[in-house]
């Protein structure tokens, strides 16, 4: 059975994309069969797989929009057993013409529930925020991954983000369980980065909910996306590729462990 992992976090520059991106392809490379559905406006993880979000015609608005069917808007990505449903700007208007639905929160997961097994993960790249979309991908999303990039204001907002979580969890009987906390843009040459790991190790989240594996702060990382390719094909040996990989092996032993 395949599992629905939403990727959030409403502060942007977390590496949330990057981390969409980047451990879908890793777990492809590793032999499982992944889906990514991007559902920010930005579109950004879109062209991380070099898609002309210009040029589509089909995309996860038409999906919401109810203007085409799920399996007609996956498309191929350069890995194999890899594939994406794109977002564009279209996307932007989508939480205005939600609200004026019934069980608008439930649209992403009535979409998705029926390919769900067709896919070992399928991972959903939410927006920068705690809209409408964002709320979606909480109830479509078995579990969620929380990137925090080791900076100073890197925690300012998760108390309104496990907020909504939980009014998710109550309120629409919807539970959002952690998956796993990410540390991104991380280097432990700084008293800096070193201080908010601590910090989220000892303050703010239980040990077992923080990811073992640690992203770096990689040039490589970041050059990726504007060659419309992930790391791993951009630079399989950097230490960013190395890293998601790490990452993706100790996801599926997560899983074998359960």
């Amino acid at each position: 059975m395949g599992e629905i992992i939403s990727i959030i976090n409403q502060k942007g520059g977390c590496g949330k994309t990057t981390t969409a991106v980047n451990l879908s392809s890793a777990l492809a490379i590793l032999g499982k069969k992944v889906l990514i559905v991007d559902i920010d406006p930005q579109a950004n993880a879109t062209t991380g797989f070099g898609v002309n979000k210009a040029t589509l015609n089909s995309t996860i608005y038409s999906i919401i929009s109810g203007e085409a069917k799920i399996e007609d808007t996956i498309q191929e990505t350069m890995i194999p057993d890899l594939y994406i449903i794109p977002s564009n700007l279209a996307l932007s208007g989508a939480e205005v013409e939600l609200t004026s639905q019934i069980g608008y929160h439930t649209i992403l997961k009535e979409a998705i529930d029926p390919i769900k097994n067709g896919f070992d993960y399928i991972f959903i790249d939410a927006p920068p925020s705690l809209g409408i979309l964002t709320l979606n991908a909480l109830v479509a999303g078995d579990s969620i991954i929380i990137p925090i990039q080791a900076e100073y204001y890197a925690l300012e907002g998760m108390a309104d983000l496990l907020k909504t979580m939980k009014l998710v969890e109550n309120r629409l009987k919807s539970p959002c369980p952690i998956k796993g906390i990410l540390l991104t843009l991380y280097d432990g040459r700084t008293r800096l980065g070193r201080e908010v790991y601590q910090e989220i190790k000892n303050f703010f989240f239980p040990q077992e909910y923080i990811f073992k594996t640690i992203i770096p702060r990689n040039i490589r990382l970041a050059e990726a996306p504007s060659h419309g390719k992930p790391c791993i094909i951009y630079d399989k040996d950097c230490k960013g590729s190395k890293a998601y990989l790490k990452l993706a092996e100790e996801l599926i032993k997560m899983e074998d462990e359960k």
